[in-house]
């Protein structure tokens, strides 16, 4: 879902230009690439082809719960299979995020990438180069061929500016869309505690983003259709009002929980 176009000037004060912190040109190779999946084996081979995956930290694919191929395919590739038979997106990030954790040697940054859009996958330095040039999150804003920000599907864009209104209007901030493809510095996702299992991940990692005063940047990424298959939330209208009324559900809970636990 996503949101009106913000201009540079709306964007608050946590999106900055990370000027004055020194780059970090070698970023690619210490970046796991975090990939929930849900029987995706249509469209994921097609991402994981894309993927620079002997260059990568780690490729993860997030398997939750899939009845298909999905983890055959992604082991295949050179992925690992990380399963998380508990059902729901923040579920299986969150599964994800633990086994890159507990790793010897830990990804200092995550890219969170669709398992159906290669587009993304060939696109990683759009929201890797700005975590080199100062930024704790980065997230790649999905532009239309028209120039319109958000889903393509226009339920979904609707419910993407209704929300993101109520984000700025309780946090302040201006965000332009609620980007699954996005990247961020490990230390600052563990600042975050994130907990949220299902369709609120992205909104709750903006929104505690914000809080917790982290540097964030959007980019625009040009976004195409599903490569593969059918939209398990945007390609369903009755799904659309389930999915945004937990939206605000996240929102209602952030904004209590930003007064009963502000940051430290």
């Amino acid at each position: 879902m996503p949101s009106d176009p913000a201009s540079p000037n709306d964007a608050g004060p946590t999106t900055q230009d990370g000027a004055g912190k020194p780059p970090d040109p070698d970023l690619l190779a210490r970046t796991a690439v975090l990939i929930p999946a849900l029987n995706e084996e249509q469209a994921l081979p097609t991402v994981l082809e894309v993927l620079p995956i002997d260059r990568l930290h780690r490729v993860v694919v997030a398997d939750n719960g899939s009845t298909d191929n999905t983890a055959t395919i992604a082991r295949a590739a050179g992925a690992v299979v990380v399963r998380e038979p508990r059902r729901g997106y923040g579920s299986a990030c969150l599964a994800g995020i633990r086994y890159l954790s507990a790793l010897p040697s830990p990804p200092t940054a995550i890219v969170f990438l669709d398992a159906d859009h290669p587009e993304n996958a060939a696109r990683l330095p759009l929201v890797i180069d700005p975590l080199a040039r100062g930024a704790d999150l980065a997230l790649g804003v999905r532009v239309g061929p028209e120039g319109g920000t958000g889903n393509r599907r226009a339920h979904a864009r609707w419910g993407n500016r209704i929300v993101l209104l109520a984000a700025r209007l309780l946090f302040g901030h201006a965000f332009r869309d609620l980007a699954p493809f996005r990247a961020v510095r490990m230390d600052a996702l563990e600042r975050l505690a994130m907990d949220d299992r299902d369709w609120g991940w992205t909104l709750q990692m903006q929104l505690r983003a914000v809080r917790h005063g982290l540097v964030i940047m959007e980019v625009d990424a040009p976004n195409l259709p599903r490569s593969a298959g059918r939209s398990k939330i945007s390609g369903r209208l009755g799904m659309s009002v389930r999915v945004g009324s937990k939206m605000f559900y996240t929102l209602a809970r952030e904004r209590l929980r930003a007064v009963t636990h502000p940051p430290r």
